[in-house]
């Protein structure tokens, strides 16, 4: 089959051997795949894949199930499904665990469909199982324009919370004002003391893919007892804490991945994901945001969008 390998921290369309699917996992016919930052931290060295995961990037696809595992009693060859993957998705097939493949809105496109799992089940988890997000919290998505962003902007506003967002620049502010977030601003160095202003009690969320010297100011914004999920390092691993105010406002910081979480875990997020989200693109109260499709043989020129931060939502690879 067709797979994208990396060769020298370079894209390179090859042939590879089809996937065969364990007894619990179904064999995907990938007709679209989702770029992630992650994706960019693999191909140069710097996030490998959980052992025993695909060394091909890609963490999410649409696409159609052609064959499954003996003990799959959940679905059967013919369903379009969107998946979220441990790896693998840059090719023609794909395997994953059964549960972790889930019905294809019928609304979508297969490009539309593919941008949906890897950024909202990490929303989910961060935002409902991590920080236990309820109606009335006031969140902050640092890079709102991302695909995670523009996700997270949209359930917070479907479940009754406020959203406040740095971005890059001004057309990416404004596209997520519209979207639903509540307050943005071009990120620089004043941009704690806007969010300072916006929410003078302090926040009770921060989803941030930052880190680095983001940490201290993070805390600075946190009102009390809120939960600080850092989801990236895109700053920087290293930071200083002001360990008093941790203690004396409660806060609690939480490191989140969802790529090397246990099967369970990943079970529950994507069954979430079925059940209480994918119904709200059925009534249109939430949208893919999908900034470009490419095909499969342009993933270098997907790469290069990426890693100079031009997209708004996300990237896609169409292999239909």
């Amino acid at each position: 089959m067709k797979a994208i390998e990396v060769v020298n921290k370079e894209l390179v369309l090859g042939d590879i051997e089809k996937p065969e699917p364990k007894e619990n996992e179904v064999l995907i016919k990938v007709m679209a795949a989702g770029l992630n930052r992650a994706d960019i931290a693999q191909k140069n060295g710097l996030y490998p894949p959980p052992p025993g995961a695909s060394d091909i990037l890609g963490l999410e696809c649409s696409g159609v199930i052609t064959e499954v595992g003996k003990e799959v009693t959940s679905r059967k060859p013919g369903d379009e499904v969107i998946a979220l993957l441990a790896g693998g998705g840059y090719a023609e097939y794909v395997t994953c665990p059964e549960y972790h493949a889930i019905r294809k809105p019928l609304e979508l496109d297969w490009a539309e469909s593919a941008s949906i799992p890897e950024v909202f089940a990490t929303c989910w988890l961060n935002l409902f199982i991590e920080a236990q997000m309820r109606e009335g919290d006031k969140v902050v998505f640092h890079a709102g324009a991302s695909g995670i962003g523009t996700a997270g902007i949209q359930l917070a506003k479907a479940f009754g919370c406020k959203s406040f967002i740095t971005a890059g620049n001004k057309k990416k502010v404004d596209f997520c004002l519209k979207l639903g977030a509540s307050e943005g601003e071009i990120r620089s160095k004043s941009i704690f003391e806007k969010i300072k202003n916006w929410a003078p009690d302090g926040v009770d969320i921060i989803l941030d893919p930052v880190g680095g010297d983001y940490f201290e100011n993070n805390l600075s914004i946190l009102g009390l007892e809120g939960r600080l999920i850092i989801i990236g390092l895109m700053g920087g691993a290293s930071a200083n804490i002001n360990l008093g105010r941790l203690m004396m406002k409660r806060h609690k910081v939480i490191g989140s991945t969802i790529r090397a979480r246990d099967l369970a875990t990943k079970n529950k997020v994507m069954s979430d994901l079925e059940n209480k989200v994918l119904p709200l693109f059925e009534k249109k109260e939430l949208k893919p945001i999908v900034h470009e499709v490419l095909t499969f043989s342009e993933c270098q020129k997907a790469h290069r969008i990426m890693e100079a931060n031009e997209n708004i939502g996300k990237i896609i690879l169409d292999l239909n």
